[in-house]
């Protein structure tokens, strides 16, 4: 499911929709290539790139979106929220949380349904509304149990204590500066200059956990 991997410092060229909100979908200003997804620090920040220390895994969609990453609580997570959650199958087959990321109001639907993800071998992401929040036990560890409804399925995920909870908020590139932690999705073109179609950066030291 993923590609091979390496460590660098790479220049990435921003496609920036000003005026636009975290979750406009500017498609007609969509680069092409081969989707690719970074998570790392920002090295340094040109005009028109930034130069990031990190992990390049290749494969990721191409909307365009731009927005900032701050922490959130678990207690801000009630049913009809609308969130994202990356999950690895546990043995007894069960999904288990690695982190939980909150849409604001005006991303409801982005991504909606269940797929593979790439933040570690075997992961997956569910973005969909939250139908019910309980308290449970698993293997007696207690925690919270996310009942999550999207079309056409349904997936129930236990969120132990310690996940990461964050929540997407309006940003934009006041927030970008070395040391931020970011999660962009890219495509690299034929001659492999990598093109960001969408920018997440912490806020507050926040680094994006997706």
């Amino acid at each position: 499911m993923k590609s091979s991997f390496f460590r660098s410092k790479l220049t990435i060229t921003l496609v920036l929709a000003v005026g636009m909100g975290p979750f406009h979908l500017a498609r007609a200003q969509a680069p092409q290539g081969k989707p690719v997804t970074i998570r790392g620090k920002i090295a340094a920040v040109e005009k028109d790139a930034l130069k990031v220390t990190t992990n390049v895994i290749v494969k990721f969609r191409d909307d365009v979106r731009i927005g900032g990453v701050e922490a959130a609580k678990l207690s801000d997570i009630t049913s009809g929220s609308f969130v994202g959650a990356t999950a690895v199958k546990q043995s007894d087959g069960t999904l288990k949380a690695l982190e939980v990321h909150i849409f604001p109001e005006s991303g409801r639907g982005t991504g909606e349904g269940h797929r593979p993800w790439d933040l570690e071998p075997g992961s997956t992401m569910t973005n969909a509304n939250v139908d019910k929040v309980e308290q449970v036990a698993v293997e007696k560890v207690q925690g919270e149990m996310l009942s999550l409804k999207y079309k056409g399925g349904e997936q129930k995920i236990f969120v132990p204590p310690g996940t990461a909870i964050v929540k997407l908020v309006d940003g934009s590139r006041s927030l970008l500066k070395p040391g931020t932690g970011v999660y962009i999705a890219a495509v690299r073109s034929e001659d492999g200059t990598l093109t960001a179609t969408r920018i997440n950066a912490g806020v507050g030291g926040v680094m994006p956990p997706m």
